[in-house]
């Protein structure tokens, strides 16, 4: 479905057995896979790099989200202090070897003892690199939006190492082009719901 969709509850106004309205569930939900590729996407809505916003999402086996990641520089480094270029005369004035992946952060972000058995989604096919990660952490199912960067050593050498540990791969293929988030769908913000007769609601003790 190619088409943005908002919050909407199917109701229908014909009795059921008991007399009353039969109220049915929402149609357009989001599926599992959809959700948690979406959660992915939006924490790349956190990464500080102006060319390439990644993010991963973490599931274990019941579904329950156990970890989550964008690309960055490590904790603790001054991300003003860093460069972000993706080319420079220098490779130590590139971002290459300082930025953290996607993968890396959600796998160390866990919440869980471990990540075994659990499946990843990411927007972009691992980097050599991060399936070692994947291999090593116990990540037993891999799930991509996009391979663009297929033809290139890291990624060929990653298809390698996914493969010989017998760790799957397989790319996302959206039913929808876009999930929009929209905070007014649970209803009016506070400034407007109040209409500059009320104070709103304040728990702040910072």
């Amino acid at each position: 479905m190619n088409v943005e969709e908002k919050s909407t509850c199917a109701v229908s106004n014909s009795p059921d057995s008991s007399g009353g309205p039969e109220t049915m569930k929402r149609q357009n939900y989001l599926e599992w896979s959809e959700y948690f590729m979406a959660v992915a996407f939006l924490s790349a809505q956190r990464s500080k790099d102006p060319s390439s916003q990644v993010g991963a999402c973490i599931v274990s086996q019941e579904n329950k989200i156990v970890g989550i990641g964008y690309n960055g520089m490590p904790n603790g480094c001054d991300d003003d202090l860093l460069p972000w270029a993706r080319s420079a005369d220098d490779r130590l004035d590139t971002k290459y070897p300082y930025v953290c992946h996607a993968e890396m952060n959600a796998i160390m972000n866990k919440n869980s003892a471990d990540v075994k058995g659990c499946t990843i989604y990411v927007a972009l096919f691992p980097c050599n690199e991060c399936a070692k990660l994947i291999i090593q952490s116990g990540i037993k199912d891999v799930v991509y939006l996009s391979d663009k960067y297929h033809c290139t050593p890291e990624m060929e050498a990653s298809r390698r190492l996914l493969d010989l540990a017998r760790i799957p791969y397989r790319q996302f293929h959206p039913k929808r082009k876009m999930i929009v988030i929209d905070f007014d769908s649970i209803g009016p913000s506070v400034e407007r719901e109040c209409n500059g007769g009320c104070t709103p609601a304040l728990n702040d003790k910072h």
